[in-house]
């Protein structure tokens, strides 16, 4: 059985106190290979409704391709200077035949006879069934992956790693250039990854959150 082994509660928050919106990376530092790996893996493990994982992750490690990047995303830094780019995507179309492909991999990893999962595949297919009858699965499936960014920053503040999540992209470009039209999946956020600059401006900035008081309550 799989364990956990927990971090100490002060070094999370020390952590996310830590991090922050890097705007100018270093581009001379690049992420060693088993620390991106930690990431990756962190976001694939990312939780969602059902487990349907409407989503793909685009790792995108070719500077041609970034440098074509940058001017549809607002010509942030961010996209070229960054060891690593990932871009979220979302499914843009659902339908019950993800349900089905979920159930049989199910099977496939535990061994759970397929007629113990027919009332969860029902459920299932009762949600999906509304987005083959005109509903649009996009909004969604983008909270879906809003999840797996959340995860993806999470990872990298506990690795050392510096991130930035950005929104500010020209989605349409991003599936042009990716080659996604027609796959099923459009381009939704991004998230760069790497070490920040010396002489970023926010580096040393406190962190701006509301009191405690305004945001939480218990009851």
């Amino acid at each position: 059985m799989p364990t956990s082994t927990p971090v100490e509660a002060a070094t999370i928050i020390e952590n996310l106190n830590w991090r922050y919106a890097v705007k100018k990376f270093d581009a001379t530092k690049k992420i060693p290979g088993p620390t991106w790996s930690a990431i990756e893996q962190a976001t694939i493990a990312s939780p969602s409704s059902y487990g349907l994982q409407p989503w793909k992750f685009i790792v995108v490690n070719d500077p041609a391709i970034r440098a074509k990047l940058r001017p549809v995303s607002w010509n942030q830094s961010q996209i070229t200077d960054a060891s690593h780019l990932m871009v979220f995507c979302q499914r843009t179309e659902m339908s019950r035949k993800h349900a089905d492909r979920l159930i049989d991999r199910m099977v496939e990893v535990r061994g759970t006879p397929v007629a113990m999962l027919e009332d969860y595949r029902k459920m299932m297919h009762g949600t999906l069934k509304q987005f083959e009858e005109g509903g649009d699965p996009k909004p969604w499936s983008a909270r879906q992956v809003y999840i797996a960014l959340g995860f993806f920053l999470f990872a990298a503040a506990e690795l050392g790693v510096d991130a930035c999540p950005m929104e500010g992209i020209e989605a349409s470009q991003y599936d042009e250039i990716l080659g996604l039209k027609g796959s099923g999946f459009g381009a939704l956020v991004v998230a760069t990854a790497g070490y920040r600059a010396s002489d970023d401006w926010l580096a040393g900035l406190k962190k701006v959150r509301y009191p405690e008081s305004e945001v939480l309550e218990r009851r």
